[in-house]
């Protein structure tokens, strides 16, 4: 087994890591994140280092990271910043009582950030325009066939570095339930240094502000992203702020007053708003594997 590297840190405000950590999880089979039964979660990553795998635990108010791996350092070191070291919370200022009472149930919440741009990029592509379990199978797949173990966890993986998905045959992508679109979309990212040009996302062919914001929010922290595309999202950030569905031109309208902090808003809409009612069949999750 690997040897082990730890880190000690305490926050010194209120945190939630499992809610604050919950974005980042694709799918109750991700084999990249794991909720463990003891209270740990588990998360692997493919660093500027080398893959690596980090353990979070948390006793007594002092939380300690376990690291295995080329990447273990790396990671120990981005402990503070993906729990939320870099956020501000106290930027979003209630502007309605709906949002305070939202702020309220939040403690603890915050936006942390990666730093690995192509990790929160790929599923990203792969989520676009389908159900979640269909964009989380091909997630799984891909990585239970392309990712390396992880470090210290070996019922994990990790994603393969970014040059390397260009290399995964079209077989495999239709086996993982993948269509063509969603592969040449990712195939073509590849060719953008995305760690360093992050900002220039939307420039690759297939990839357009859903995308782009999805990834921002889990690599970057963003606080202000606005999914616009989403069907589910703008029907709960309405159904929660004013009580009724809205689409994306009404989202985008009671978003405005929180300007600079509208990703925050969502996401605890998200967590803690009110869904909108269904009506009609839900979408039908795809399977091109036998096509």
């Amino acid at each position: 087994m690997d040897a082990e590297l730890t880190r000690a840190w305490t926050p010194p405000w209120p945190l939630d890591i499992r809610r604050t950590l919950s974005l980042h999880r694709r799918g109750a089979g991700d084999p990249a994140f794991r909720f463990r039964t003891d209270g740990s979660v588990w998360k692997t990553s493919h660093t500027p280092d080398g893959p690596g795998t980090l353990a979070i635990t948390r006793r007594d108010g002092v939380v300690t990271g376990h690291g295995w791996g080329p990447g273990a350092a790396w990671m120990l070191d981005h402990l503070p910043s993906l729990l939320g070291a870099d956020d501000d919370p106290d930027a979003l200022v209630a502007h309605d009582d709906v949002v305070a009472a939202l702020m309220k149930r939040s403690g603890g919440v915050r936006l942390g950030r990666t730093d690995r741009v192509w990790e929160a990029l790929v599923p990203a592509i792969l989520e676009q325009k389908v159900v979640g379990r269909e964009a989380f199978r091909a997630w799984r797949h891909l990585l239970m066939r392309y990712g390396t173990p992880a470090p210290g966890a070996p019922d994990m993986r990790v994603a393969p570095p970014q040059r390397d998905w260009q290399d995964i045959p079209s077989w495999e992508w239709h086996r993982s339930g993948a269509e063509p679109v969603r592969m040449r979309t990712i195939r073509g990212a590849t060719m953008l240094d995305v760690e360093r040009h992050h900002t220039r996302l939307t420039m690759l062919r297939g990839v357009g502000k859903w995308t782009e914001s999805e990834t921002r929010c889990r690599a970057l922290g963003d606080p202000d992203v606005v999914p616009v595309g989403d069907y589910h999202v703008c029907r709960t950030v309405g159904q929660t702020l004013i009580g009724r569905p809205v689409d994306d031109a009404g989202m985008l309208e009671l978003l405005e007053p929180y300007a600079g902090q509208r990703y925050r808003v969502v996401r605890l809409t998200e967590m803690f708003g009110t869904r909108a009612e269904r009506h009609g069949a839900r979408m039908s999750i795809r399977d091109y594997r036998s096509i």
